[in-house]
């Protein structure tokens, strides 16, 4: 019997054990129906065992390991001297009484699987991989670690679950990850990182990884604030949707920014100059002055009648309690309370003075009374309404923003026709982060234990204010390329993002090694970086493969269908990516000649067909296909101040084959090419 096939037996095994889990956890479904104990104990309890049971029927296909660990007989493999343990996406429990047959990949054990080299063994003997195809056992790779033999990037198993066609939505890394993305996945909990990755470096896998562990690890915590994704729209979301799941973990809340802060739809649209000057941090204190300008001085004492006695406030008195909780710099709502309270406890002290029983029913009723002073003082106020009034009001938005918005910049945010009210406002995503700062004012919004922002280096001032309100109790995780940065207000370094994130104490950590884009691809993007001017190290390839062509075309639209039929003949997932403009036009030219176009980020074709998308430049970012097919390089660097950055993002999207056609002359930065 071959090694292979005394493997292959283990593999039989571990499936029997991962059905016998499936029917003990089923098993104890219905015997949890019948234990005893207080209703709230067996809905509990009735939760967690169904909980568990759903987590083992959907749990992650596929194998049920990807690789072994052999420790040795030294010192340094301390408890786990002479044990050998299989790793993988799972636990798979063995017999009572022995230990699991297949250990969690987040486990602490399991890191040595990825930390372990021939230069420090980590008492590990023996790391063993496993290479699969179908799901069947196909061969296995040994690295005898305590001998010398480190394999590295020379790895076939590695390379070869690297380089495989991405068909579908995006994978988990789990069998791949390198040491230097092990150390970022594995970050404790309170420590907030921030990634600078270059394209294809793993950047968004180790985010997604990080929740995974962190889910592990510190479970009952993050239970209790949860875990937020965000991604940059709604196609990357779906491309990323299947990861977390695969990894065992479903309980992660995943969305856009402008989904979070504005539930409903977007109706308004603003100019580039308008988005601007919203978007930025300034904003933050003529929003504050606008809100609370609407607070002011008691002009007259307070008088409450009650019964033969009438209660009275000096004005001296109420100045100095609205003065003094505007000096504590409450929540605007929280101060609007704090000053009701204090007017009803100098009502009561009086009261008590002269023999009366102040009780909480006496304190309700007196603070009725004393509402039309609060609300004339410190009115309650909707967080639509102060911005509606601020944008539609030309001489209020002048007095919130004197001596920080300057007049043209003023002129470019306040609305030409006003709504008759908020309700009625068409607002714009820019509108929707103006209106949470002001819900911010107000109240605290609920804080996570966790948040990952992916593409954070397009996040403005004010959307990373919106973030760290609701990370202000939490950690966050930062991804994102300098590089890449397409809006007008795009990071140009990550200090000051991590100040308005709220972390700026946070750890900035480059990757620069690309597993997912060849070497050929990887050469021709980093032309771009001098041009970019950001201070971003050049990205190294860690393969050899893929294929770049880069052809003068009199006709795109021709040369663009002969190029996907070229693209069919292999496997993989297939993209068209060219200007916005120029979206709909090809896609009618690829439908008239027979190939089927699916939507970007939509389910693909039926049949296990190869899934042919078009796709705007604007919705790239984040994306990755086996073969892409750009269309007029010019066209997408001349779209907007950051075109050449986004150009950066639409060339780095192939993961094996590139297609480059053009008919204007190249950009500079490729012109001689």
């Amino acid at each position: 019997m071959t090694i292979l096939d005394d493997e292959k037996a283990y593999l039989v095994r571990c499936e029997a054990a991962l059905r016998r889990m499936l029917d003990g956890a089923r098993l104890n479904v219905v015997i949890g129906e019948q234990v005893a104990g207080d209703r709230y104990s067996a809905e509990r309890l009735g939760r967690h065992l169904k909980s568990l049971a759903k987590e083992l029927e959907e749990g992650p296909g596929g194998p049920p390991f990807f690789g072994r660990l052999d420790f040795g007989s030294t010192a340094a493999a301390g408890d786990h001297r002479a044990q050998r343990y299989y790793i993988g996406r799972r636990h798979v429990s063995g017999d009572v009484g022995q230990q699991p047959m297949v250990i969690d990949w987040r486990a602490p054990v399991s890191r040595a699987f990825y930390q372990a080299s021939a230069r420090d063994p980590r008492g590990v003997a023996v790391r063993r991989r496993f290479g699969w195809a179908a799901g069947r056992l196909t061969g296995f790779e040994d690295e005898r670690l305590e001998r010398g033999e480190d394999l590295g990037t020379a790895s076939r198993i590695v390379a070869a679950e690297i380089e495989r066609p991405r068909v579908g939505p995006m994978r988990d890394i789990v069998a791949t990850i390198q040491p230097e993305q092990d150390e970022l996945v594995r970050a404790e909990l309170e420590e907030s990182i921030c990634v600078q990755g270059a394209p294809g470096t793993g950047k968004t896998a180790v985010g997604l990884h990080r929740a995974a562990y962190l889910l592990y690890a510190h479970r009952q915590r993050l239970e209790r604030g949860g875990v937020l994704v965000l991604g940059p729209n709604r196609a990357f979301l779906g491309y990323i949707s299947a990861v977390l799941p695969a990894l065992g973990e479903v309980d992660v809340e995943q969305t856009t920014l402008e989904r979070l802060l504005a539930p409903g739809p977007v109706e308004g649209m603003d100019s580039e100059a308008a988005a601007v000057v919203k978007h930025d941090a300034r904003m933050a204190e003529v929003l504050r002055r606008a809100l609370y300008g609407r607070v002011c001085g008691p002009v007259e004492p307070i008088t409450v009648p009650d019964g033969s006695y009438r209660w009275r406030v000096p004005e001296e008195e109420l100045r100095r309690i609205v003065d003094d909780t505007l000096r504590e710099a409450p929540p605007y709502a929280v101060g609007r309370e704090r000053v009701l309270s204090r007017v009803v406890a100098t009502l009561q002290r009086q009261a008590e003075a002269r023999g009366q029983n102040a009780n909480a029913a006496w304190a309700r009723r007196v603070g009725r009374a004393a509402t039309p002073f609060l609300d004339a003082v410190w009115p309650a106020v909707r967080p639509q309404e102060v911005v509606a009034e601020l944008l539609g009001d030309p001489a209020a938005l002048a007095r919130a923003a004197v001596g920080v918005l300057t007049p043209p910049e003023q002129a470019a945010i306040v609305w030409s026709r006003p709504p008759r009210t908020h309700k009625s406002a068409r607002w714009s995503a820019a509108d929707a982060v103006l209106v949470d700062e002001v819900a911010g004012l107000l109240e605290r919004p609920r804080s996570y234990g966790h948040v990952i922002i992916d593409e954070a280096q397009d996040l403005s001032a004010m959307q990373c204010r919106a973030v760290a309100r609701r990370s202000e109790h939490g950690s966050i995780t930062v991804l994102g390329d300098l590089a890449q940065g397409t809006t007008p207000w795009a990071a140009r370094d990550w200090p000051d993002r991590l100040a308005h994130l709220g972390k700026p104490q946070a750890q900035v950590i480059a990757l620069a090694t690309g597993f997912r884009v060849p070497a050929a691809v990887v050469a021709l993007a980093n032309r771009l970086l001098e041009a970019l001017d950001v201070g971003v190290p050049m990205t190294r390839s860690f393969r050899a493969d893929g294929r770049l062509r880069i052809r003068r075309a009199p006709d795109l639209r021709h040369a663009t269908v002969a190029a996907v039929r070229d693209a069919l003949c292999h496997e993989g997932s297939i993209a068209v990516i060219a200007a916005d403009a120029a979206v709909e036009e090809l896609t009618a030219e690829l439908w008239n000649a027979g190939v089927t176009v699916t939507e970007v980020g939509g389910p693909g074709p039926a049949g296990g067909a190869t899934s042919v998308s078009v796709v705007p430049a604007t919705l790239a970012k984040g994306l990755e296909y086996d073969h892409v097919v750009v269309v007029e390089p010019a066209d997408i660097a001349d779209a907007g101040e950051r075109g050449l950055n986004r150009l950066y993002v639409v060339l780095t999207r192939a993961v094996s084959r590139l297609d480059v056609l053009h008919h204007r002359p190249l950009p500079p930065p490729l012109a001689d090419l």
